[in-house]
């Protein structure tokens, strides 16, 4: 392939710009808050679930607690029908007498014993409320956190753009001055290696850090100036300047 030496040289122009925009696209992939932002999202994500077990908890105990105390009201008000009847003197046989007295001492046992099956619910409900609280406040936290990261991986983006669009405008000049062959082999080779073309200096391509042999030095010598080298090495353009060292 022939292509005149300046567009060659334009090459080495192209090959850096195309540097800053494959570090650009690192940062993009790379910025801090970016790990943040899916680890916060997750954790988020479970606090959800947690905050609707816990809710389901505290409502199933307050239900639980609704129907337990209704419990010890039924007894209470039996209790207290019981006892009107004793104090009354309706009850005149001994025997009915005995029994009512009986009842009413069944009916206040059950009632404590309600009464406590209350006061454990009620604890229980109190420990559910106050871990719904503790879940409800962390997911606050986190979210706020969530919106400062998403703010600053916002800003980062945008300052990442700013400097990818001004890199591709100055790339959309050079290769302009490209012709089309030889930019179609950078842009395959840049393809398969990261880098399409690469400076001859001092004997030293910069694309591998090889240094050429004594007989690819010679060769290269005795190239015309428009021959597109390659690289014996990395297989890279090579491109000769003054600082080639031939």
């Amino acid at each position: 392939m022939k292509a005149a030496p300046e567009a060659q040289k334009r090459l080495l122009q192209l090959a850096e710009l195309d540097s800053v925009l494959d570090r650009l696209a690192h940062r993009r992939r790379t910025l801090p808050e970016l790990a943040e932002i899916a680890e916060r999202s997750a954790r988020l994500a479970r606090l959800a679930t947690e905050v609707i077990a816990a809710e389901t908890e505290a409502g199933d105990l307050a239900r639980e607690q609704a129907k337990a105390e209704s419990d010890v009201e039924a007894v209470r008000v039996r209790a207290d029908r019981d006892q009107k009847r004793l104090d009354s003197g309706q009850v005149s046989s001994a025997k009915d007498l005995s029994n009512l007295q009986s009842e009413i001492a069944s009916l206040h046992r059950r009632q404590s014993d309600l009464e406590d099956v209350v006061l454990e619910i009620m604890e229980r409900r109190e420990a559910a409320d106050a871990e719904v609280a503790r879940l409800s406040a962390e997911r606050g936290e986190i979210s706020a956190g969530l919106a400062t990261l998403e703010e600053k991986r916002d800003v980062a983006l945008s300052a990442i753009d700013q400097e990818d669009g001004e890199a591709k405008g100055r790339r959309g000049g050079i290769t302009a001055d490209i012709p089309a062959d030889l930019l179609a082999l950078y842009e395959k080779l840049r393809d398969q290696y990261g880098i399409g073309a690469a400076m001859l200096q001092h004997g030293r391509c910069q694309g591998c850090k090889v240094s050429l042999s004594i007989a690819d030095l010679n060769r290269i010598r005795a190239a015309a100036p428009d021959e597109v080298l390659r690289c014996e090495e990395c297989r890279r353009i090579l491109v000769r300047t003054p600082e080639s060292g031939l």
